[in-house]
């Protein structure tokens, strides 16, 4: 099926007039959240939430509108960062150690690796071996012990566990952040560095954080009633549709509080002039349980964290540096794998399409040229996810449309992401002819790579 063309949909007049030229071999900075949504930010139209710090990265940079995690749950999604390839090539496609109730469901399940083969070369060796030096702090969740970062290629790392229990203390972010500091303070000033700061908020537990919660509470407090319902019902679960959680809100202020620290560090020695950063999210925000609404809302996406719909997959993307537009917004499509094969243009360094083979580079798009060329988006999750309710899947994205396969359900669904974003009208039956070209692309996928689907028991 042919793909169709992205557009670049604003960037300011006079902003590639007056953006600073890009630079030789810049700083890198990788800043991952876990679980926060699409709609989590004030630049992506958060009605509650407030992140003044990440809406202010925003502006001074680059804004995708349409980036899409790897998988819509954590450990495959990291996986593709650092490789450049889709969790189903690598054989990841589950969170690690992956639904504790596997045996008790009623399809059988593929297996999925519980850590990041050491084979792999992952971009931090790539980056490494061009002389960056390399950090890594936060959440790994791609095996532990002779699989954690240190053996990956990141020189230094500084584990989530080691800074405490992020279950109940809301300050292990503010450690992690204090670690990224001391960093910097450390490094070469000869050589680039290359860090990741893998935050933990906001995924469950949601703690309420005491610099922020009071005030999340009197706004909640002084809210109408929403116009339309709180919740919706999604195949059995419940999917939120309001965003009104003071602690959810707390929460994502702490992270807002955490980048504005590391940005605010960045200028103070001197870097922010030679530094490029990237701020994502490894899937969407948790809006869909099985007993009760989430925590967060993505809408106007449906579902969250755990599905297929765009709510589960599609998650925010902001890149500031050197040479890129400011306030520069772009509908251009691009996936986790995207991320190895850009990080490696922007330091020039030589190409390795053999290990980053699903990631195409989208750093010519972000100082003012063309986008990667059109190419489908392909997404293989065949596990149930107990903490959203989600039942095994398969999904494809083709230009405008996107094809939704349900395993369990045996059938599949068919969107135009153009016209309806928020897949609320399924033409399957009316359009056959799409459905079932969608459906082959993505079973030929699948073939090439050798996946399985769930089966029967």
């Amino acid at each position: 099926m042919r793909t169709l063309a992205s557009v670049l949909v604003l960037v300011l007049a006079g902003c590639a007039l007056s953006r600073p030229r890009p630079v030789e071999r810049p700083n890198l900075v990788v800043i991952v959240a876990d679980d926060l949504g699409w709609a989590d930010l004030g630049g992506y139209g958060a009605p509650f939430d407030e992140t003044p710090r990440m809406d202010a990265l925003a502006r001074a940079g680059f804004r995708f509108t349409q980036a899409y995690a790897a998988a819509p749950v954590c450990s495959p999604t990291r996986a593709s960062l650092w490789t450049g390839k889709s969790p189903a090539r690598l054989g990841l496609t589950d969170f690690i150690p992956g639904d504790p109730a596997a045996a008790a469901r009623p399809l059988v399940t593929p297996p999925s690796a519980n850590a990041l083969p050491l084979e792999e070369v992952t971009v931090a060796e790539a980056l490494a071996a061009e002389g960056y030096q390399t950090f890594y702090a936060g959440k790994w969740h791609l095996g532990e012990g002779g699989f954690a970062p240190d053996a990956q290629g990141f020189a230094r790392y500084v584990s989530a566990r080691s800074l405490g229990n992020a279950g109940d203390d809301w300050r292990v972010s503010e450690r992690l952040t204090d670690s990224a500091e001391s960093f910097l303070d450390g490094r070469d000033p000869a050589r680039p560095f290359f860090m990741v700061l893998a935050y933990q908020e906001p995924h469950l537990p949601i703690l309420s954080y005491p610099a922020h919660i009071e005030h999340f509470r009197a706004r909640a407090a002084t809210l109408a009633p929403p116009n339309g319902p709180r919740d919706v019902a999604e195949h059995g679960a419940h999917t939120r549709l309001v965003q009104d959680d003071p602690a959810y809100a707390s929460e994502v202020a702490g992270l807002d509080d955490c980048v504005g620290r590391v940005l605010a560090k960045l200028d103070a020695a001197g870097l922010s002039a030679s530094t490029v950063v990237f701020l994502t999210s490894d899937n969407g925000g948790l809006s869909t349980t099985p007993d009760a609404p989430g925590p967060t809302a993505n809408a106007p996406l449906r579902a969250g964290k755990g599905w297929l719909y765009e709510g589960g997959i599609r998650v925010p993307l902001v890149v500031r540096g050197p040479g890129i537009a400011a306030d520069a917004v772009s509908d251009v499509p691009v996936q986790s794998a995207d991320l190895y094969p850009t990080l490696l243009d922007l330091a020039g360094a030589p190409g390795r399409p053999d290990q980053h083979v699903d990631g195409r580079s989208f750093a010519a798009l972000l100082h003012g040229g063309t986008p990667p060329a059109p190419r489908p988006f392909f997404w293989h999750y065949p596990h149930y996810h107990d903490g959203s309710g989600a039942t095994p899947a398969g999904a494809v994205r083709d230009g405008r449309f996107k094809l939704v396969e349900l395993f369990a359900e045996q059938r599949v669904e068919v969107y135009d992401l153009v016209a309806d974003p928020g897949e609320q009208r399924d033409l399957a039956q009316s359009r056959p002819d799409l459905a079932e070209s969608l459906a082959r692309e993505l079973a030929d996928w699948r073939r090439e790579l050798g996946v399985s689907v769930p089966q029967p028991r």
